[in-house]
């Protein structure tokens, strides 16, 4: 299954934060899974870095690329049949990042692992 972690998803698998879920602790550590991160979600925490929301060690470029080496993920490009997508989604969510996350999901058949229950109002599939 291909999985599209969410941004706080992947701040709390790296940091081993006791907010992950069982269910998303156990869909990422399956090695029948492959795990994504959006593109989306380096600039949401290049974004949060950068006005104090996020403090990390490192800067977020060798951060995320750090971290993503040492878990196997695989980095999700932004392309524009995703952006162009968003235009006709509902407004079940404002956050311009989730709504996205959530085209990509669609557009490439992934699962959105995320505890923001609202996603799952778009018709994908979410693990939380």
């Amino acid at each position: 299954m291909k999985l599209l972690l969410d941004t706080h998803v992947f701040l709390w698998w790296v940091s081993d934060a006791p907010e992950l879920s069982d269910a998303a602790r156990a869909a990422i550590s399956d090695p029948g899974n492959t795990c994504y991160l959006s593109l989306a979600s380096c600039w949401e925490l290049s974004i949060k870095s950068s006005i104090g929301k996020l403090k990390l060690k490192k800067p977020v470029e060798r951060f995320i690329s750090e971290q993503m080496q040492k878990n196997g993920f695989l980095l999700l490009n932004i392309e524009l049949r995703h952006v162009a997508k968003v235009e006709s989604l509902e407004l079940h969510h404002r956050d311009p990042f989730d709504r996205l996350l959530v085209t990509q999901a669609k557009t490439e058949r992934m699962t959105l692992v995320t505890a923001d229950a609202v996603l799952s109002d778009y018709g994908i599939r979410c693990i939380w």
